[in-house]
């Protein structure tokens, strides 16, 4: 029992760490969490007296697992209904989700991280997430340090042609709560000042609630589309503002019960991401 009982106690230290890996590789809370407890099994059965560094075995473990766990997630994406978004978790109580830094965390990084291998999103999580070495990614993901190396560097060049520099929280907090008004309102004028021109709006619904299965592109077809269904989309709701993923987020609910959590990734020429995550499945961990 006391064997069982320091294994438990190490396995605590560490637990948030293994946690962000998963998450950030797979974009679930479930699905991190189920692999999360896959490890704590292994490491219950494992010989744990030739393993010198419990928490890099542990967090190797956890990696390897989830890029396994990735290639049949990504099967699994190419079939869902609509646009697939990563599920949205409440980081007001740890910013950083277990990290060295509130890296590879926002919804529009894993959104863009999900379209690489498996093996580049871990050397890019572990790298700028956990700020491991270049020689320690390449042990866990079972190459050298020279393609460790670049594996990153292709992870960040990728990531860095889909995106654009961020605005600072204050001014994304100030974009989110001015889009919201102006959505609520059905105010086309101002949503179109809002968005950048080449905007693409986002909506999960995993076919289980009313959302459009396409992306919406452009600042005045996004605001038409947002303005037509104002009325049934707001009417009768309350927002509460969050911190989701890192990031400002307006949590929706109507009646009681949160239906909607929209974030948005924004920089100097305006809101240029639009993400509506609504899936009940995906929702369950908010209250309204």
């Amino acid at each position: 029992m006391e064997e069982i009982a320091e294994a438990a106690s190490v396995f605590a230290q560490v637990r948030p760490r293994l946690f962000g890996i998963a998450y950030r590789m797979l974009g679930s809370v479930a699905d991190a969490e189920d692999l999360v407890q896959d490890v704590w099994l292994r490491w219950q059965t494992c010989d744990r007296s030739a393993v010198r560094n419990p928490g890099a075995f542990l967090a190797t473990t956890t990696t390897r697992l989830a890029i396994t766990a990735s290639q049949t997630a990504r099967a699994r994406h190419e079939t869902y209904v609509g646009p697939w978004l990563p599920e949205p978790v409440d980081t007001s109580a740890d910013p950083q989700l277990g990290a060295e830094r509130a890296a590879a965390l926002e919804v529009a990084v894993l959104f863009l991280l999900e379209k690489l291998p498996p093996t580049e999103r871990a050397a890019y999580v572990l790298r700028e997430a956990f700020d491991y070495p270049y020689q320690q990614i390449a042990d866990i993901v079972q190459t050298t340090e020279v393609s460790a190396r670049q594996l990153v560097s292709r992870a960040r060049k990728h990531l860095a042609a889909e995106r654009r520099a961020p605005v600072e929280p204050a001014e994304q907090r100030r974009l989110l709560s001015a889009f919201v008004d102006a959505a609520r309102s059905g105010d086309l004028a101002t949503l179109e000042k809002l968005l950048a021109e080449d905007v693409v709006s986002y909506s999960d619904g995993g076919g289980a609630v009313r959302a459009t299965r396409i992306p919406v592109v452009g600042a005045v077809t996004v605001a038409k589309y947002v303005r037509a269904f104002a009325s049934r989309f707001w009417s009768g709701t309350e927002v509460r503002w969050s911190e989701v993923n890192g990031q400002p987020a307006a949590v929706v609910s109507h009646s009681g019960t949160v239906t909607a959590v929209l974030t948005v990734s924004a920089s100097a020429e305006g809101i240029h991401r639009v993400f509506w995550l609504m899936n009940p499945a995906k929702l369950g961990a908010y209250t309204a």
